[in-house]
């Protein structure tokens, strides 16, 4: 007992009561980065844009309308040659607005602008059986749900009731690449097969 240290100099170790206290809040105030890597600054824009999601939807649908209309560009270039820097780009806006994972699978506008890669389980089809009374995560205890953000941020959009479809299971092999591409490619797609049938 020659090694024990006065009360005043012994560490004081709280527990689960410090996260505790923080989900009682609601709020998500970690130090720093938390566990899974989400900085406090990352986290208020991603609430941000589960606020805005609205507006969010609005302002996709012209970007995606654009990006149909440049079909014609990608394609002389070539969907291989555009790739890499759409990519560097959507990358960096998606990642400040989402805090975006690249899953290559991009749901947002199904999941109320909420990302559900940033659940620490990766759930794509809603929360998982762990959600904490007062809507926090099971997981990460001072981060609100990403799936109860999602049912929030769904509530505002046009076309909110798209967090009822069911999403697909991850393709690991789309990670890292470029979901505005791949969504053109698809939508010029089916236009041209519409055109297709409508001129037989």
């Amino acid at each position: 007992m020659a090694d024990a240290k006065p009360p005043s100099e012994q560490k004081i170790l709280k527990g689960n009561a410090a996260p505790g206290a923080k989900a009682a809040t609601g709020a998500f105030t970690p130090s720093g980065v938390s566990p899974s890597r989400r900085s406090r600054h990352k986290y208020t824009v991603r609430l941000w844009a589960v606020r805005n999601s609205r507006f969010l939807e609005w302002f996709y649908n012209r970007f995606a309308d654009m990006f149909l209309l440049l079909h014609p560009l990608w394609n002389a270039i070539g969907y291989g040659r555009v790739e890499r820097p759409v990519t560097f780009v959507e990358r960096h806006v998606k990642g400040f607005l989402f805090d975006c994972r690249m899953c290559g699978q991009c749901a947002l506008s199904s999941t109320g602008m909420s990302c559900p890669m940033n659940c620490p389980k990766q759930l794509r089809n809603g929360p998982c059986g762990g959600v904490r009374a007062n809507g926090n995560c099971e997981v990460e205890p001072d981060m609100p749900c990403v799936w109860v953000q999602a049912w929030k941020g769904s509530q505002n959009m046009t076309k909110g009731d798209a967090i009822m479809n069911v999403q697909k299971p991850v393709n690991q092999s789309l990670r890292e690449t470029s979901s505005w591409l791949r969504v053109t490619a698809e939508a010029a797609a089916r236009r041209d097969a519409a055109s297709k049938e409508g001129k037989a």
